[in-house]
């Protein structure tokens, strides 16, 4: 990588972290552009350069947040011994990640109205939600787990989705602890 490829990549690291701490402070709507551009130490044109418009520069945010949740799920899920195990862990992992209250506030209040549902759900699909249909498929392949598969992690995932959003207007770790005792209990009653 030239110099130049690397100066560019820098500031294109600097403007999505800074708009990941302002959007997590501050929202997706009360954060400006100004705001945004004096956090990364960058002109209008460098973000202008990188990014079509701070929804686009959110998006980025929300792919960046999306992969690191990724990683999260699939460490987990993968340290089992079993799918419908993976599976559980994987969901576990889920609810712990996106439960910070920086990344529910970006991925599960902002992203949907500001990217819109189309783009939001396309997003979901190509990390969490496509490992949660593999989860799922892989737990009824090993015979743990009965039904459609898509069906099944459709309802997972709105539980899981909702569940983020009551235990961040709980009492603190308190409400996510019961959560995901709760999901855990629930998933040991599906479990065939």
């Amino acid at each position: 990588m030239g110099v130049k490829a690397e100066r560019a990549a820098a500031t294109r690291t600097r403007l999505v972290a800074a708009a990941r701490r302002l959007f997590a402070a501050e929202g997706y709507a009360a954060t400006g552009t100004e705001a945004i551009l004096a956090a990364a130490g960058v002109t209008r044109g460098a973000l202008y350069h990188h990014f079509a418009d701070k929804q686009a520069l959110f998006a980025a945010v929300c792919e960046q947040l999306h992969e690191e949740a990724e990683r999260a799920i699939e460490t987990d899920a993968d340290a089992q011994g079993s799918a419908f195990d993976g599976l559980t862990a994987g969901c576990l992992a889920f609810l712990d990640f996106m439960a910070a209250p920086q990344v529910r506030r970006i991925l599960i209040l902002d992203a949907p109205s500001v990217l819109g549902w189309e783009a939001w759900n396309e997003m979901d699909r190509r990390h969490g939600f496509g490992l949660l249909i593999a989860g799922v498929q892989a737990a009824i392949d090993e015979g743990s787990l009965g039904g459609d598969p898509e069906t099944l992690a459709v309802m997972i995932n709105g539980a899981l989705n909702y569940g983020v959003v009551w235990a961040g207007h709980g009492e603190g770790p308190e409400a996510l602890m019961r959560l995901k005792s709760s999901f855990v209990e629930t998933m040991t009653r599906l479990r065939r």
